[in-house]
C-alpha cells in the first residue's frame, strides 16, 4: 500500500508530484488547506503525509503538531531551502525527514520509499522475510512485529524514524553505532556532514526514554563517531 496525501497549497506542485508519483506506483491524494490535510490525514485512508511548512492559516508545524497528538503516521515536511531552523523545528516536533524547496521529485520518491520500507505499513515482503523480534536492553523493550516501544511496562510513541533508529542502538548496545550507518539504514540515504537530521532524531529519543538510566546517560555522543545506547551490567551478577 502506497497511499500518499500531500498537503500544499501551491496547485502546480500538487499536480506535478501527482504526475511524478503515480507512474512510480503511488496513489495521490492533494489538499490545499490545512483544516482539510488534518481531516484527511487523520481519516486513516492514507500511508504516509507529504506536508508543506508555508501553509496558509494553520502552518505546517501546527498541522504537524495536531496530528502527533494521535497518529504517527509518517509525514515528511518540504521547507525552505536554507532554513535550517525550520527543518530542526520540524524534526523536534515529530516529522520523520525534510526536503527543501526547489527539489527533484525523483529525490522525493527516494526518500519517501527509504521511510516508509521500514515503517508499521511496511512493504509486505518484508514483512514475511523478517520475523518478529524483541529486544529487551534495560529498561527499554522493543517488539519489531508490533512496531511498539515500552519503558518500565509503559509505551513510547515514536516516529517511524524514530523506532528505526532505536533499534539499530539497541541491537548495538554497548558499541559506537556510526552516524554514516545510522543515517544510510534508518533515511536511506548517504551522509551530509550539514545534515543534522540524525542528531535531532536523537534528542527527540532521549526526551521521550529520558537522557539517563541508573545514572548513566542512555545515549552519549560519540563526538565525530557517532552514537552509543548504554549496556547496562547486573550488579549482582556482574553481567
Amino acid at each position: 500500500m502506497n497511499r500518499i496525501l500531500v498537503i500544499d497549497d501551491d496547485v502546480e506542485l500538487c499536480e506535478l508530484l501527482t504526475d511524478y508519483l503515480v507512474p512510480e506506483g503511488f496513489d495521490v491524494e492533494t489538499v490545499n488547506n490545512s483544516n482539510k490535510g488534518i481531516e484527511r490525514a487523520l481519516s486513516g485512508d492514507h500511508d504516509f503525509v507529504v506536508l508543506d511548512i508555508m501553509l496558509p492559516g494553520l502552518n505546517g508545524f501546527e498541522v504537524l503538531r495536531i496530528l502527533r497528538k494521535t497518529s504517527n503516521i509518517p509525514v515528511l515536511m518540504l521547507t525552505a531551502r536554507g532554513e535550517d531552523v525550520d527543518r530542526i523545528v520540524g524534526l523536534e516536533m515529530g516529522a520523520d525527514d525534510y526536503l527543501p524547496k526547489p527539489f527533484n521529485p525523483r529525490e522525493l520518491i527516494a526518500r519517501i520509499r527509504a521511510i516508509r520500507r521500514r515503517s508499521e505499513t511496511g512493504k509486505k515482503e518484508e514483512e514475511q522475510t523478517a520475523p518478529p523480534e524483541r529486544i529487551t536492553v534495560g529498561d527499554v523493550d522493543l517488539n519489531t512485529g508490533t512496531r511498539t516501544v515500552r519503558k518500565t511496562g509503559k509505551n513510547v510513541d515514536l516516529t517511524a524514524v524514530e523506532f528505526d533508529l532505536l533499534d539499530m542502538l539497541l541491537r548495538f548496545a554497548g558499541h559506537v553505532v556510526p552516524r554514516k550507518d545510522l543515517v544510510s539504514k534508518v533515511l536511506g540515504r548517504g551522509l551530509d556532514p550539514f545534515d543534522r537530521s540524525i542528531d535531532v532524531h536523537v534528542s527527540s529519543i532521549r526526551k521521550k526514554l529520558g537522557h539517563k538510566v541508573k545514572g548513566m546517560e542512555r545515549i552519549k555522543t560519540i563526538r565525530g563517531i557517532g552514537y552509543l545506547y548504554a549496556l547496562l551490567k547486573d550488579k549482582e551478577s556482574g553481567k
